[in-house]
């Protein structure tokens, strides 16, 4: 749609302003403008068409399409800017284009199709300053067409301002006439040429309007080429380190220039070759599983020469391309040297690095692209016998592009797959095994010490449980204990206080004996009740103390046993001791009575007393008062 839209905005003013040129080429321009009808009619079938996302889904049914297309405004200036106004050529002439004024209209299309392509375009900084560009010359080319205009209402020629005569042949022809309205038009805009002063009110409200429409377009053109510097300057940062911090650095400092110098081949070969240093500041305003997928198409062919990641899960190397640092290296600059501690490994990306003797000298071996060194000290694996330390000196020939995978990155990835942790470092033992660099005795013993630990903080463990379940029955066992003590003082209590009755309400007589009797059954039965109420509750705690027991896993279960067991005997004992207590506090009444019967038998009564009668059946005591009466 840029292009028609175009056309309609340039040569609609153009025909109306330019009557030579309209009437010249007309049939040509009808031909155009017909065309540029078809193509927006063949717009509005296409937008009728057009999905549109719903709530995250694309809606395609063509009955929500028509109806959401057809309620809009969109369709409302697409119907405007189609209708038929052509026909008002028959009212005004075919030498009036400007019936086609309603053509315009299709101007936010024109804003979207550019805002689509500056969105998809490779370089969006190019494609600003070119669409600011095309602005500028649409509205230079109506103030030309416009100017052309005012000259010939004026009268050509009439003063300076004007446009010259077009009777003279110098200024007749009509693309003469164009070139110079436009270059008047730039002049006026842009303010850098000395334009004719105006004569007549019409010149001078003229110049006021382009004037002031020159201070927006100049600072427009200001703030967007600022923008688009700005913008190049930023990408530039991030792309690449800050080279003049770093020269202000070293001069301050009175770095050598030797070192100066390679510092400077250095940034001088990142610019060159469009070396990225900062892949994840570029790519941080992604989602995460978009810049995983951009890592795996850039990285993973090269993390996967590895040998000790290859067969490794397709979701472990995943998180480790994001884990990836590229690094430059200059040339003669060693990458690691034979002793130092092992923190990352490298896999070579580009260039050539050499493994040297000590002396700097003799080159055992060149590694170049898909090598990799170092795998082995960021591992970690016991029994290593060179404790994860550099074996040998690596130096980098000419220029080398380097990725890095630092341990604490491959730790931290490791930690959340343990069974490929398990897989690397058996991997690791077998190359270190080729290699003659594992100590197998060491890591038996680590392995049995390692047990050894693992038994010991079980068994903390498990003696921590224990001790905290032995002081929570202690607390039921004391708890318990409070209960019976009470209970045992309660019912001595009571059997005192029976005791001090009956002794004063003990007296010689049948009516006496009759009472004692009746107030020695409601005390056995009392203490009976007593006895059976206490054993119910004795029994329903025990079952309470026995299930919660149950609940605390086997070795309570025994230690519970034992004192479940060690307070029933407390309880019997108890019990035992309060009957004997009660037996005594008996056999004291019985022996009372029997005295008080002694003196009544002295007196010539043979009957029993209160303790021969509590010994003796109910059936034998209804005799012995039908005996009595």
């Amino acid at each position: 749609m840029i292009v028609p839209i175009v056309y309609n905005w340039v040569i609609i003013i153009l025909r109306t302003c330019f009557t030579a040129i309209a009437l010249s080429y007309l049939p040509v321009w009808l031909t155009l403008d017909y065309l540029s009808d078809l193509m927006y009619a063949v717009d509005m079938i296409i937008t009728l068409h057009s999905g549109f996302m719903d709530q995250g889904i694309l809606i395609t049914d063509l009955t929500h399409l028509r109806k959401r297309y057809l309620g809009s405004k969109h369709f409302l200036w697409d119907l405007a800017s189609l209708l038929p106004t052509d026909f008002l050529y028959f009212a005004f002439g075919i030498e009036t284009p400007l019936v086609r004024i309603n053509r315009l209209l299709r101007i936010p299309r024109l804003n979207e199709a550019l805002d689509r392509m500056e969105t998809r375009t490779s370089y969006p900084n190019t494609f600003r300053i070119t669409k600011l560009m095309i602005y500028i010359f649409v509205l230079i080319h109506w103030n030309a067409c416009l100017y052309f205009a005012l000259s010939s209402y004026i009268g050509f020629g009439s003063d300076r301002w004007v446009y010259p005569n077009i009777t003279n042949p110098k200024f007749a022809s009509m693309r003469r006439q164009y070139f110079y309205c436009f270059w008047f038009s730039a002049q006026i805009f842009t303010t850098v040429g000395d334009t004719p002063l105006p004569s007549r009110e019409e010149e001078y409200l003229f110049m006021i309007a382009d004037l002031l429409i020159a201070v927006l377009v100049f600072a427009s053109i200001v703030g967007n080429v600022g923008n688009v510097i700005t913008s190049l300057r930023d990408r530039d940062n991030v792309f690449f380190p800050n080279h003049e911090l770093v020269k202000a650095y070293l001069r301050s400092h009175h770095i050598s220039k030797e070192l100066r110098q390679r510092i400077d081949n250095w940034y001088q070969h990142l610019h060159i070759n469009k070396k990225i240093m900062r892949e994840n500041e570029i790519l941080e305003q992604l989602p995460i599983h978009m810049r995983t997928e951009i890592a795996v198409s850039v990285h993973l062919p090269t993390l996967s020469k590895v040998t000790i990641f290859q067969n490794c899960e397709k979701s472990l190397l995943e998180e480790l391309v994001l884990k990836l640092t590229p690094q430059v290296f200059s040339p003669g600059e060693y990458v690691c040297r034979k002793g130092d501690v092992g923190h990352e490994m490298y896999i070579i990306r580009e260039g050539k690095l050499a493994v040297v003797a000590d002396d700097g000298v003799t080159e055992f071996a060149v590694l170049s692209a898909g090598n990799f060194f170092g795998e082995i000290s960021i591992l970690n694996i016991k029994g290593n016998k060179s404790g994860n330390r550099r074996t040998a000196n690596i130096r980098s020939i000419g220029y080398s592009d380097l990725f890095s995978l630092s341990k604490e990155d491959l730790t931290d990835v490791l930690s959340e797959f343990p069974a490929a942790k398990r897989h690397l470092e058996e991997k690791g033992r077998q190359i270190l095994t080729k290699m003659g660099m594992l100590e197998e005795s060491v890591d038996a013993k680590e392995g049995k010490a390692e047990k050894v630990e693992t038994k010991i903080k079980r068994l903390e463990s498990n003696l921590e449980v224990l001790q905290t379940k032995l002081a929570r029955l202690m607390v039921e066992l004391e708890s318990s204990n409070c209960k019976m003590q009470v209970r045992v003082e309660r019912l001595e209590l009571e059997v005192a206080a029976l005791d001090s009755k009956l002794l004063d309400n003990g007296q010689v007589g049948e009516g006496t004996l009759g009472r004692r009797d009746g107030v020695g059954g409601e005390v056995g039965l009392e203490r009976e009740e007593a006895e059976g109420e206490g054993e119910e509750e004795e029994i329903s705690d025990m079952k309470v103390k026995k299930q919660g027991q149950r609940e605390d896993g086997d070795v309570t279960k025994e230690r519970d046993g034992e004192s479940t067991k060690s307070t029933e005997e407390k309880m019997e004992s108890i019990v035992e001791g309060d009957k004997s207590a009660l037996k005594e506090s008996d056999n004291q009444g019985e022996n009372k009575k029997g005295n008080g019967g002694e003196k009544t038998r002295q007196k010539g009564d043979e009957r029993p007393g209160k303790g021969d009668g509590a010994e003796i059946e109910p059936g034998n005591t209804k005799e012995g008062k039908s005996g009595d009466r």
